[in-house]
C-alpha cells in the first residue's frame, strides 16, 4: 500500500531489479521532524510503514510524527496502525483462517453483499507442515508410511485448502512434505525486501503461528498474531498495536567450544523472561553480531515467544546478505536489499551508532554453557553439568515422587490441587524399573527415562551447526558402538528437504539412521504435540505404574500435556544433545562425567569423546552446503508429492459445506448477526467456569494434540460414525468447531479450582454442585441464559495455540476473563473474538480478595466505554456477603473498543466491507 505522500518523501532508487519508488525516512530528519538515525532499527521498520502508507484516513500524518518522536520510555500509550507487507499461516491455524473467509463469503451473500469482497489484499502463504505425526519411525519406511498416513486422515482439509487455493487471490499454498513454515520462510518466501506496484519496501509480516519471529533473524520485522488478526491483515485491515518499548540486548565475543546456538538462546530466554520483555521488542546489537550467523541469530529470533517479547529484532547486515546469497537469492535481489538499506540508514555496520533504547541487557557469548530447559517450561534453563541433580530434585518436588521409602512428604511437594503429594508412594516400582518386553528386548523402565527423543522444530533444524553436530555425534558413537536404548522413540524431522541433501552430502544420514533417528517427515512435529504414540508395551507401562518419563526435543515449547499425554518430564536441547539423551536413555545421567555408554570392548566412552569441535562442524557445513541445494529444492515447492497432486477442490466463489464432514464446517460467529451492533451494556449473574492459577496457557486453554475417547470431543466423533483410530488430532480439526468448543479447556493438565482435586477438563457446574466436563457444564449454563468468566492468575493465555483459545473461550458463552495479567496475544484474540479482559489492579487478585469461584458476578459497563477504564465488579457468595472491587479494562486501544462492541474484529471488518 501506498498513500499520498504528503511529506515528499518519495524518491528513486537505481538496483539491478530495476528502479524502485522507495520513500525516504531521512525527509524527515530534513524537515527537521526528528532525528531517525537514535531509533531503534525495528522502529525505523514500522516508521517506514507509516510514511509510504500514509493517507490521512487508516495511516494520519500524526501517526508518521508518534512513530518518529518514539522515546525510550512513552510519557503515556500511543496508538499506531502498522500494515506489514504479507501475512505466512501454517496448516492448523491456517484452515480455521481460511474457513472463517469462507463463512464471511457466506455471510457477505446473506447481507446482500458481494463475496468477492472477501478476499486477501496482501500476498498470503499457507505452509501445510503441522499435519505429519510421527506413528512410523526408526525404520527406512518411516516418511512414506506417515506421508500415507497424513494424507488418509487429512484428505477433507486439503480438498478444502485446494478449493481455497483457486477461489481466492493472493493465496498461495506451499504443499505437505515440503518443510516448516518458518524454515521455509526464511529459507524461500522471504526477500527481506518487497517490491510492489513499482515501489520497494522492509519486508514485513504477521503470521498466525507465535514462531513466526524466526523471521526477525533476516531483518524482517514480524511477530505472530491470532488467525483473527491475520484475517484481519489479509482483509486489508492494519494491526493496531502501541508503539513499544524496545529492550536492547548487546552481545559480545564468540561461543566457546561445545557451546551451541540452542544452548545461547536458552541462556538469552531465561535472562528475558527474568527482565520482563512482555510486550516489547528486543533488538540485539554489539560487537556479538559480527561473529554470529544468520541461523543462530533465527535460532534466538524464533524464541522470542518463549521469551515473552513480540520480535527478537536483528538489523539487516553484511552476514544478511552473504546468507540471501547461500540460500540461492537471484544477484538482483540481494543488490536490491543492500541498496534499499544502506539508502534508508537501516544497514547496521560496526560502525553504526548504538541506537537509543527502552532498557539495555549485556550477554558475553564466551560465558555460554552447554544448557537444556525443562520439565515444564522454556525458560527454566538447567546447565548440563547439573542435569542429574535437577532431575532428582524434580522427580521429588515437582513430580511427587520419592528417592527413598521416607513417610514424609516434602513441603515443596504441595501444588494448587494437592496432586504431588497424592502420587508419593513409598516402595515406588519406577525407582527400581517394571520389567517389559518390547521388539524382542526386555529391559526395565525407570522414572527419567526417555521414552522420545525428538530432532525436531524450526527452533534448531533450521541451523545447519547443530544439525551437522547432531549428525557428528552420532557418527562418531556408531564408530565406538553405541546405540540407542530400545524404549526410546527416535525420529529426525526437519524443516525442509535442504538439511537431508546437506547431511546426506555430508555423509552423515546412516549414522543418524543407525541410532534410530530416520527421516519420518518435513513438518512440526514432537513440539506441536504430533509425536504419536509410544509402543504399547511403553505406555501400558508407563500408565500401569506411573512412571515419569521423558522427552528430550530439540524444539521451543515443552508445556505439560503437550508432547504426549503419557510424557510428564520435557526438556529442550539441543540436536546434538537428543542424540546423546537417545543414546543414554535417562535423564538421571550426568553427561558431563559419567559415561553414556560403553564400546564394543566394555570401555566406558563419554559425551565429550563424541563432541565434535567447533571447526569440524564449520569445515562440514562449508563442504556440504550450496546455494543450488536451495535453488533446487524450492524451485519444486508448488508441486508437492504425488499425493497432493492428485487431490481436486471445488469450484466457484462460495465453498460448498457439507454437513457431514468432521473437519469442515462453517461457523456460527457470523450466522444471522445484525446489519448494525448493539449497544455495550453490563454483564450481570455470571458463573465461573473455570479458575486457573498462574501461566495458564494457550495449551492449556485451545484444544491440542490426542482427542481422548471419552471426552465430548470423542463422543462427538463416534456419535457422527468416526471410529477412535480415526480421530486424528484436535489441530487437524480446527476447521470444525463443534469439535473445538468441546475440546476448550479440555487438556489433561487443566487444574480448574472451581473443581478442586480434579486434572482435566472438568469443572463444577455450581447451581448443582455436579462434577461434569467443562463444555456439558457450559451447555447447561447457556441454556439457562447465563454468562459466564474465568478466574485466572499472572501470565494469563502464554503459548501458541493462538485462535482457538479464543474462539473456544467465546463459544462456550464465556463473556469475560478476569486476571492478574495476560499475555499480549491472547489479550488482543479475547478482544477479537468478543470476549472482555479484566485485570485486577496491583496488590490484588483472587486470593486477596478471597474468590473462591463459587461467586456470582455482575460487571458494570456502558456503551462510552474507554480504553483502560477502570470498570467496577461485584462478587456475591453464597452466604449473601458482596466483594465489590475496581478491574482494569484491558481493551487497551480505541479501535479495540469498536472490535468488542461490534463483537470482534471479523465482525467488525465484514459490517465495513458491507457499507463500503
Amino acid at each position: 500500500m501506498s498513500g499520498t505522500n504528503p511529506f515528499g518523501a518519495e524518491s528513486t532508487l537505481k538496483t539491478l531489479a530495476g528502479d524502485f519508488k522507495i520513500h525516504r525516512l531521512e525527509k524527515l530528519t530534513e524537515m527537521g521532524l526528528g532525528d531517525v538515525s537514535r531509533l531503534p532499527f525495528s522502529i525505523r521498520v514500522l516508521l517506514e510503514s507509516a510514511l509510504r502508507c500514509c493517507d490521512g484516513y487508516i495511516v494520519s500524518e500524526q501517526d508518521v510524527k508518534n512513530v518518529l518522536n518514539w522515546r525510550p520510555k512513552q510519557a503515556e500509550p500511543t496508538e499506531i496502525p502498522f500494515m506489514p507487507g504479507r501475512v505466512v499461516l501454517q496448516d492448523f491455524t491456517g484452515v480455521p483462517a481460511v474457513v472463517d473467509l469462507a463463512a464471511l463469503r457466506a455471510a457477505m451473500v446473506r447481507m446482500g453483499g458481494d463475496p468477492k469482497k472477501i478476499n486477501p489484499l496482501v500476498p498470503c502463504d499457507l505452509v501445510i507442515d503441522h499435519s505429519v505425526q510421527v506413528d512410523a519411525f526408526a525404520s527406512d519406511g518411516a516418511l512414506q508410511e506417515n506421508l500415507d498416513l497424513e494424507f488418509e486422515r487429512n484428505q477433507e482439509r486439503y480438498q478444502f485448502l485446494k478449493w481455497g487455493q483457486k477461489a481466492f487471490q493472493n493465496f498461495r499454498v506451499v504443499p505437505p512434505a515440503t518443510g516448516i513454515v518458518h524454515q521455509v520462510n526464511l529459507e524461500y518466501l522471504a526477500g527481506a525486501v518487497l517490491a510492489r506496484d513499482g515501489v520497494a519496501f522492509p519486508d514485513s509480516l504477521v503470521g498466525t503461528d507465535s514462531h513466526t519471529t524466526m523471521i526477525n533473524g533476516l531483518g524482517v520485522v514480524g511477530w505472530g498474531v491470532g488467525g483473527i488478526e491475520a484475517e484481519a491483515v489479509m482483509l486489508g485491515q492494519p494491526i493496531y498495536m502501541l508503539l513499544p518499548e524496545v529492550v536492547g540486548f548487546k552481545l559480545k565475543g564468540e561461543l566457546p567450544e561445545g557451546a551451541t546456538a540452542t544452548d545461547l538462546v536458552l541462556t538469552a530466554t531465561q535472562m528475558l523472561r527474568r527482565h520482563g520483555v512482555v510486550g516489547k521488542f528486543v533488538e540485539f546489537y554489539g560487537p556479538g553480531l559480527a561473529s554470529m550467523s544468520l541461523p543462530d541469530r533465527a535460532t534466538i529470533a524464533n524464541m522470542a515467544p518463549e521469551y515473552g517479547a513480540t520480535m527478537g529484532f536483528f538489523p539487516v547486515d553484511d552476514e544478511t546478505l552473504r546468507y540471501l546469497e547461500r540460500t540461492g537469492r537471484s544477484k538482483e535481489q540481494i543488490d536490491l536489499v543492500e541498496k534499499y538499506y544502506k539508502a534508508q540508514g537501516m544497514f547496521r555496520t560496526a560502525e553504526s551508532p548504538e541506537p537509543e533504547f527502552s532498557t539495555t541487557m549485556e550477554l558475553d557469548l564466551a560465558c555460554i554453557e552447554p544448557s537444556m530447559a525443562g520439565p515444564k517450561r522454556p525458560q527454566d534453563r538447567i546447565l548440563l553439568t547439573g542435569m542429574k541433580a535437577q532431575w532428582e530434585q524434580d522427580l521429588s518436588s515437582t513430580f511427587g515422587k520419592l528417592t527413598n521409602t521416607a513417610d514424609s512428604t516434602p513441603a515443596s511437594m504441595a501444588d494448587e490441587g494437592g496432586l504431588a503429594a497424592a502420587t508419593v508412594v513409598a516402595n515406588d516400582p519406577g525407582l527400581d524399573g517394571v520389567p517389559v518386553e518390547y521388539a524382542g528386548e526386555a529391559f526395565k523402565l525407570k522414572h527419567g527415562a526417555v521414552v522420545i527423543a525428538a530432532i525436531t522444530s524450526c527452533t534448531n533444524t533450521s541451523n545447519p551447526s547443530v544439525m551437522i553436530a547432531a549428525g557428528l555425534v552420532a557418527r562418531n558413537a556408531v564408530k565406538k558402538g553405541l546405540i540407542r536404548q530400545p524404549w526410546v522413540k527416535s525420529s529426525l524431522a526437519p524443516g525442509s528437504r535442504v538439511v537431508t541433501d546437506y547431511l546426506l552430502r555430508a555423509g552423515l544420514t546412516s549414522s543418524l539412521d543407525a541410532l534410530g533417528f530416520q527421516l519420518v517427515g518435513y513438518g512440526c512435529t514432537t513440539c506441536i504435540g504430533n509425536s504419536g504414540p509410544l509402543p504399547d508395551p511403553i505406555a501400558d507401562a508407563v500408565s500401569k505404574n506411573d512412571l515419569v518419563v521423558c522427552s528430550v526435543l530439540s524444539g521451543n515449547r515443552n508445556f505439560e500435556g503437550r508432547v504426549n499425554p503419557h510424557v510428564k518430564a520435557n526438556y529442550l536441547a539441543s540436536p546434538p544433545l537428543v542424540v546423546a539423551y537417545a543414546i543414554a536413555g535417562t535423564t538421571d545421567i550426568d553427561l558431563t562425567t559419567e559415561p553414556i555408554g560403553h564400546d564394543q570392548a566394555g570401555d566406558p566412552v563419554y559425551l565429550s569423546e563424541l563432541w565434535p569441535s567447533q571447526k569440524e562442524i564449520s569445515d562440514t557445513i562449508a563442504a556440504a552446503m550450496s546455494p543450488e541445494m536451495f535453488i533446487n529444492e524450492y524451485s519444486k515447492a508448488s508441486l508437492g508429492p504425488p499425493e497432493w497432486q492428485a487431490i481436486e477442490g471445488g469450484e466457484g466463489d462460495l465453498f460448498d459445506w457439507v454437513e457431514s464432514s468432521t473437519y469442515v464446517q462453517e461457523p456460527p460467529f457470523f450466522v444471522d448477526i445484525p446489519k448494525e451492533p448493539q449497544p455495550i451494556k453490563g454483564i450481570t449473574g455470571a458463573r465461573v467456569l473455570v479458575s486457573v492459577g498462574d501461566s495458564c496457557t494457550t495449551d492449556h486453554i485451545s484444544p491440542a494434540g490426542a482427542i481422548k475417547k471419552d471426552s465430548p470431543a470423542g463422543k462427538f466423533l463416534q456419535e457422527h460414525g468416526v471410529a477412535p483410530k480415526d480421530f486424528n488430532s484436535y489441530g487437524s480439526r480446527r476447521g470444525n468447531d463443534r469439535i473445538m468448543t468441546r475440546g476448550t479447556f479440555a487438556n489433561i493438565r487443566l487444574r480448574n479450582q472451581v473443581a478442586p482435586g480434579t486434572e482435566g477438563g472438568v469443572t463444577k457446574y455450581l447451581p448443582t454442585n455436579e462434577v461434569t466436563s467443562i463444555y456439558e457444564a457450559s451447555m447447561k449454563y447457556q441454556a439457562a441464559g447465563t454468562p459466564l468468566l474465568v478466574l485466572a492468575g499472572k501470565e494469563y493465555g502464554t503459548g501458541s495455540s493462538r485462535d482457538w483459545a479464543a474462539k473456544g473461550t467465546q463459544q462456550l458463552g464465556i463473556k469475560f476473563v478476569l486476571a492478574e495479567s495476560y499475555e499480549r496475544i491472547h489479550r488482543s484474540n479475547l478482544i477479537g473474538m468478543g470476549v472482555l479482559p479484566l485485570q485486577f489492579r496491583p496488590g490484588e487478585s483472587r486470593e486477596a480478595l478471597e474468590l473462591d469461584g463459587t461467586e456470582i458476578y455482575d460487571v458494570a459497563l456502558s456503551d462510552d466505554l474507554k480504553p483502560g477504564q477502570a470498570v467496577e465488579v461485584s462478587a456475591k457468595t453464597a452466604s449473601g456477603e458482596e466483594v465489590h472491587f475496581v478491574t482494569t479494562c484491558r481493551i487497551d486501544t480505541p479501535v479495540e473498543v469498536d472490535y468488542y462492541r461490534n463483537g470482534g474484529i471479523l465482525h467488525t471488518v465484514l459490517r465495513n466491507l458491507l457499507k463500503s
